[in-house]
């Protein structure tokens, strides 16, 4: 069954307050990360990554928030990835040809992007016209 159009989405405070925890992990993972603490960048990596998987497990029912909060997963992944590569001193490893050790972090940015494109070209596409049929 598509969603209404004006469907209003609210967030139960309890939820808001875990994103918002998980907007100070981000920021105090990457802080760690471009200030060269790597004690700090690597532990923040989990609960900014748990919080991400749990806020995208709660909204699953809604496919919009789904593609986007998995997108977010797929984000903090290769973000995090590339920081441990930076920390770990391979990231500038040629692995294939011109591809050092930090473009493997390409692999979840572009999974995330194609969560992304699929919802916008195929997934919302067919709720609009599913909603058009419904209200004919």
């Amino acid at each position: 069954m598509p969603e209404p159009i004006n469907q209003i989405y609210s967030i139960p405070a309890p939820y808001r307050r875990m994103e918002n925890m998980h907007i100070l992990f981000w920021l105090l993972k990457d802080i760690g990360w471009c200030m060269l603490w790597k004690p700090l960048g690597l532990v923040m990596i989990f609960p900014t990554l748990i919080i991400a998987i749990v806020i995208t497990w709660r909204t699953r029912d809604m496919k919009a928030e789904l593609a986007h909060n998995l997108a977010i997963v797929f984000w903090i992944s290769a973000n995090s990835y590339w920081m441990i590569s930076e920390f770990a001193g391979f990231d500038t490893v040629r692995i294939w040809g011109s591809l050092t050790g930090k473009h493997l972090a390409l692999i979840p940015f572009l999974t995330g992007l194609l969560v992304l494109l699929y919802y916008y070209l195929v997934q919302k596409p067919r709720e609009k016209q599913a909603g058009q049929l419904a209200t004919q």
